[in-house]
């Protein structure tokens, strides 16, 4: 059975998504579909609009065959982690024979290119990054830059005029240094985003419109009659009963108050200690609440903007203070270790087929549950401790919502 794996957050599971998975189908002529999701919180240091279990029933839905969770530790990272924890993960099932991702182009030989000659950042190359970064320009840009002009320096002619800045290919570029530094068997696709951009917050087409775009629909209204039409009939179903029993719709608003507590409760040398927070963020951050015009995450974000800082460097900082992930949990030698475990989040029956071969083939324990895994793993401890914070800020949970990760099992479809 050939598989195709897919890294994905689908907050929510809309059009763009379904035409992605059916086009990986067929340009890898792949039998299933495995994909790795982002659990409660996601790359862009921000809470899922609707909680795991019911994306992953979205996922199932819309054609995927087994849903694996991406380890918060690696989820809430930025691309360069993200990335590596994702194939990782792939390629640790020993069942994915190939993995597809969309791009602004669909074009794959210019990223493959880049992620052969940058794969160990070779000295060159860590120059442009550290003269780019000196003038002040934030890393994502900083990296995309050097990548180009390391490029051109090399007579690459390939890749010129390639806009390596563009969000899905700076994800690609690192998809492929991953797979290039595990020295990973699965075979890379890509194809084109259709209609709308990663972050493009307007829509212009009937049917197809970005993850954003329909979040802010969501949360603006509080209803799914204008976001309807870009998302299949399951996800709308799933939202409208997420949103019946308060579950949903989730955003940073929901964790404004235990966030400024774990701001205030802890002093300047504590708030150094957490991951993502560095060069001075901390004292930002315990002088930006007095400034505070009104109690809302995005005054909080108005107060601690600079040019130094990108929206999402804040909101992944932001989120190291209201989960407590302390700097010594995300060393760059424990993260390259990889993932110690696969978390099965839900599956088909063509996804059970997969799991049965996956006690052959691999490389780590398959948990069904958080309940009495094999050994500890500190990894696991972190995804637990995130999902009972989640549900603290969704005004319709129950304390029983809390230990849902030890109690629920896999979804079944």
């Amino acid at each position: 059975m050939r598989t195709v794996g897919l890294i994905v957050e689908y907050n929510p599971f809309h059009n763009g998504h379904s035409y992605h998975l059916q086009q990986s189908r067929k340009i890898t002529e792949a039998d299933a579909v495995v994909a790795v999701m982002s659990g409660n919180f996601l790359q862009r240091g921000e809470p899922a609009l609707v909680d795991k279990w019911t994306r992953t029933r979205m996922a199932l839905a819309g054609g995927c065959d087994l849903v694996v969770e991406l380890p918060v530790a690696y989820a809430t990272q930025a691309a360069e982690w993200f990335a590596y924890g994702a194939v990782s993960l792939l390629e640790s099932t020993g069942v994915v024979d190939a993995f597809c991702f969309g791009t602004e182009s669909g074009q794959l030989s210019p990223l493959r290119r880049a992620a052969e000659l940058a794969a160990h950042e070779p000295e060159p190359f860590k120059r442009l990054l550290k003269e780019r970064l000196d003038t002040g320009v934030a890393y994502p840009q900083a990296y995309s830059g050097a990548i180009a002009a390391y490029l051109a320096q090399q007579g690459d002619e390939d890749s010129a005029g390639f806009s390596f800045d563009q969000p899905n290919h700076t994800l690609g570029l690192h998809y492929l240094i991953a797979h290039r530094r595990l020295g990973s068997r699965m075979e890379p696709y890509t194809i084109a985003r259709e209609k709308a951009d990663y972050n493009q917050t307007t829509i212009t087409d009937v049917r197809i419109a970005s993850a954003t775009a329909i979040r802010k629909l969501v949360l603006g209204e509080g209803s799914l009659a204008e976001a309807a039409s870009y998302v299949p009939t399951s996800t709308c179903n799933l939202l409208a009963e997420s949103i019946e029993r308060g579950l949903a719709p989730v955003s940073w608003d929901n964790y404004i108050h235990p966030l400024l507590h774990g701001i205030v409760t802890r002093s300047s040398e504590q708030l150094s200690q957490l991951h993502e927070l560095a060069e001075g963020l901390e004292n930002r951050l315990l002088q930006s609440i007095p400034q505070l015009a009104d109690c809302t995450f995005e005054s909080l974000l108005e107060q601690l903007k600079t040019k130094r800082y990108t929206r999402t460097k804040l909101q992944r900082a932001l989120l190291s203070v209201l989960l407590g992930h302390a700097k010594d949990d995300f060393t760059a030698e424990q993260l390259r270790s990889g993932t110690e475990y696969i978390r099965v989040l839900g599956f088909t029956e063509k996804g059970r087929e997969l799991l049965r071969r996956m006690k052959r083939t691999a490389a780590v324990p398959v948990l069904m549950s958080a309940a009495r895994p094999p050994q500890t793993y500190r990894y696991l401890e972190l995804d637990t401790a995130a999902s009972a914070a989640y549900w603290l800020g969704v005004p319709g949970a129950s304390a029983a919502d809390l230990y849902r990760d030890f109690r629920d099992r896999p979804i079944i479809v």
